[in-house]
């Protein structure tokens, strides 16, 4: 394990920034809610895959790469798949047909991730994988007293009673009566409480669906949104782990519900020891929205040019993101966009100089403090050369890109060549080797030593 930098995160639980301290060094773990693969992923997905990529990177620079294990999972259990699957795989087994309709979202956003620089997770468990998991947990809720089974107007479901858990609402502070059931499926008014959400519900006999049995009551049916991430989690990382991450609009009805769950089904004090959450996002100012127009896909953003009239590299999408706190809300516009363009251009000429200037511990120091990248981006303003590259790579914005197969030494040595030829004014030579390395891509801008007053020639590559 590298030399230990403090890392201080913000809890969303306490509602403060807090030492990072892992329950296990050796097995530093991460849980963040992955999309649901209906549709191709859109830019406000994009953002926690981002933000907790950086963090991932954090944590295997600190702990070493063998030392973190992230899980992100893809929600592939949703009444729309399950409707779609029946409707296109009816001879196909319910699981089978689900991956049928949902491979070429789930594959495209691996694609989409991979080209937001993203480091793919230690585990990418999909819903339907767990579905025994799912039953067999909330039959311990029920042995425990705190889920029931009861019918409704559409059938028999299994509800969490929140009423039987002392500090439900811990996490978004909120009040037991006022809170809302949150279920991604239509609960009637027979609850014990308003805010008991539903772990399993019956499907109608034209409706997808998974046999379980609840102490003598079968129940042919799909599961709740929550209960899915309180089983994936368990699974790879255990009753109790170390960080649960996700975005804002999660906090509650979804991570409050899986606390839950979590606690109850595994009589913990607590299922992560810190929650984090980024902020929301937004496009030219208004909430995204399919009936505003302005819902955009990172797909788009990627291979289209019906945002700003052009494609735009997934190194840029990154960078934009970066260029806000985590934590903060987030305008994603065009000319956010040409931004991040602009500067990350800046950044790779000054990262392929063969003068090298400033560290990249002031980056590592600033990504310490609560995922500062505002600050980290700033810090690579004092930098060029291999600490640029390094720091660059560091945030998953690598320049090898603009370099190509140039090799800086051999580039330096033709610059030579050409400060011989002005020396001996032979202007057309030197003009020649200008062109050349133009051609290339390689800039070259004279000046003169301050100090000496002599000739000096540097050089960038032309993105």
């Amino acid at each position: 394990m590298a030399d230990q930098t403090p890392i201080q995160l913000y809890d969303t639980l306490t509602r403060a920034k807090r030492r990072f301290e892992p329950i296990d060094p050796d097995n530093v773990r991460l849980y963040v809610c992955g999309p649901t693969v209906y549709d191709y992923a859109h830019i406000g997905n994009a953002r926690p895959v981002i933000v907790f990529d950086v963090l991932f990177r954090l944590l295997r620079h600190i702990y070493g790469a063998d030392h973190v294990t992230y899980v992100r999972n893809i929600t592939d259990v949703e009444d729309k798949i399950n409707a779609r699957a029946l409707r296109d795989h009816p001879d196909l087994p319910l699981n089978e047909a689900i991956r049928a309709v949902t491979e070429k979202t789930a594959d495209r956003f691996r694609a989409d991730a991979l080209a937001l620089g993203c480091l793919p997770p230690t585990h990418e468990p999909r819903a339907t994988e767990h579905i025994e998991g799912m039953i067999a947990m909330i039959g311990t809720l029920i042995d425990r007293g705190h889920a029931y089974v009861v019918t409704g107007e559409e059938g028999a479901e299994v509800l969490f009673d929140v009423r039987s858990m002392p500090d439900y609402g811990m996490l978004s502070k909120r009040d037991l009566d006022e809170q809302q059931a949150g279920a991604r499926v239509a609960v009637a008014a027979h609850k014990r409480n308003p805010a008991d959400f539903v772990l399993w519900k019956q499907s109608g006999p034209d409706e997808p669906g998974w046999d379980a049995d609840f102490g003598g009551t079968a129940i042919h049916g799909r599961p709740g949104w929550h209960i899915e991430c309180s089983v994936m989690s368990a699974h790879h990382l255990g009753e109790r782990f170390d960080i649960h991450g996700g975005g804002i609009d999660l906090v509650f009805p979804h991570h409050e519900n899986e606390i839950a769950q979590s606690r109850c089904a595994h009589g913990t004090d607590m299922m992560a020891n810190y929650w984090m959450h980024n902020g929301f996002l937004q496009v030219e100012g208004q909430k995204m929205s399919k009936s505003l127009g302005n819902f955009v896909t990172v797909h788009d953003l990627l291979e289209t040019e019906t945002f700003g009239g052009r494609k735009w590299p997934g190194e840029v999408l990154r960078l934009a993101m970066l260029m806000t706190h985590y934590r903060e809300p987030i305008d994603f516009s065009v000319r956010r966009l040409e931004e991040a363009d602009n500067l990350l251009t800046r950044l790779w000429r000054r990262a392929v100089q063969v003068e090298d200037a400033g560290s990249a511990a002031d980056v590592e120091d600033a990504l310490a403090d609560d995922l500062n990248t505002v600050d980290a981006i700033h810090a690579l303003s004092n930098l060029s050369g291999r600490p640029l590259r390094s720091a660059l790579d560091f945030l998953g914005l690598p320049a090898a890109a603009p370099l190509g197969d140039i090799d800086p030494k051999s580039v330096q040595a033709t610059i030579d060549n050409r400060l011989a030829f002005i020396r001996d004014k032979n202007w057309a030579e030197a003009d020649r080797i200008r062109d050349e390395l133009l051609e290339k891509g390689i800039q070259l801008k004279d000046g003169k030593d301050p100090r000496t007053g002599e000739r000096v020639t540097t050089w960038e590559v032309k993105r």
